[in-house]
């Protein structure tokens, strides 16, 4: 009988080593806070990419949708996530969910930058062409757009769309998870001077996506400063802005069937720079 016992029980052991070996490690209890937290964390850090993410932020969507949204792709990360081992007290709790958040504003705030650096170059040609006092009702930001501006927003809307990019930013929110878990993100200085000079790059974009019409309306301006010496008998201010006009409007007619193609690199950028902002904060 004894005999039977030990062989018994090394039956038993020999059984629990193979299980380990199979499965890679062995089986823990997981606690119902630890699924809890990798709940909330994650949708923390979705409703914070909601908050700035271009289009899904916008004003026109109720406020509902959104939250059924953020709840949908909440339940589509979450088997990917995994349970989360932290120890952590109530008010522990809180600061990693806000951290969460920012995490995912800081990645819908790079891609918005790119969003905004088009309506920069709008208001910039407007100027140039004549339509700066003609002005829109902007629903996304509730307040009187020129309307070159207006124009190239909802062109690199659409052009956004058409190039999934809100994928990309939703794969770059799950691909965080590996890289910065939850409760690893700390602000520091790097990832704050990284946000500021994402978002002076703004103008910058804005005068590049502008370069063509601004060059053509500054030819023009030189050609018609000649003629009015030449000439000053001819009413060059009010040639001067037709002229610019037809000239801009050509120039805009001609470069903006190359934008999915400028965007798709600059908005592949912007998501790039978030993540490396998101890289600075461990």
């Amino acid at each position: 009988m004894i005999g039977r016992e030990v062989n018994l029980d090394r039956n038993l052991r020999e059984d629990e080593i193979r299980i380990e070996k199979v499965f890679g490690k062995s089986m823990e209890v997981l606690h119902l806070d630890q699924l809890l937290a990798a709940a909330v964390f994650t949708g923390a850090r979705i409703s914070g990419l909601m908050v700035f993410c271009p289009f899904l932020s916008s004003n026109a969507i109720p406020a509902p949708l959104k939250a059924a949204l953020t709840l949908l792709v909440t339940a589509l990360i979450y088997p990917l996530r995994g349970p989360v081992q932290l120890d952590l007290t109530s008010w522990q709790w809180v600061s990693v969910a806000l951290s969460e958040v920012v995490i995912g504003m800081v990645l819908g705030l790079a891609a918005n930058f790119m969003m905004e650096a088009p309506m920069m170059a709008g208001q910039i040609l407007g100027v140039q062409m004549g339509y700066s006092l003609a002005a829109l009702f902007d629903p996304q930001t509730n307040a009187d757009t020129p309307v070159l501006a207006e124009f190239n927003r909802l062109a690199a809307l659409l052009i956004f769309l058409q190039l999934d990019v809100h994928h990309w930013l939703l794969r770059s929110v799950v691909n965080s998870f590996a890289y910065l878990p939850a409760g690893a993100a700390s602000a520091t200085f790097a990832a704050t001077s990284g946000l500021l000079h994402a978002a002076g790059g703004i103008f910058l974009a804005g005068v590049q996506i502008a370069a063509p019409g601004l060059a053509a309306t500054l030819v023009a301006d030189v050609a018609l400063g000649f003629l009015g010496k030449a000439s000053p008998q001819l009413p060059v201010l009010f040639i001067g802005l037709a002229v610019k006009n037809l000239l801009g409007l050509a120039m805009l007619i001609a470069v903006v069937a190359y934008w999915p193609h400028g965007f798709s690199q600059r908005f592949a950028e912007s998501i790039a720079v978030g993540e490396k902002l998101l890289r600075l904060t461990r």
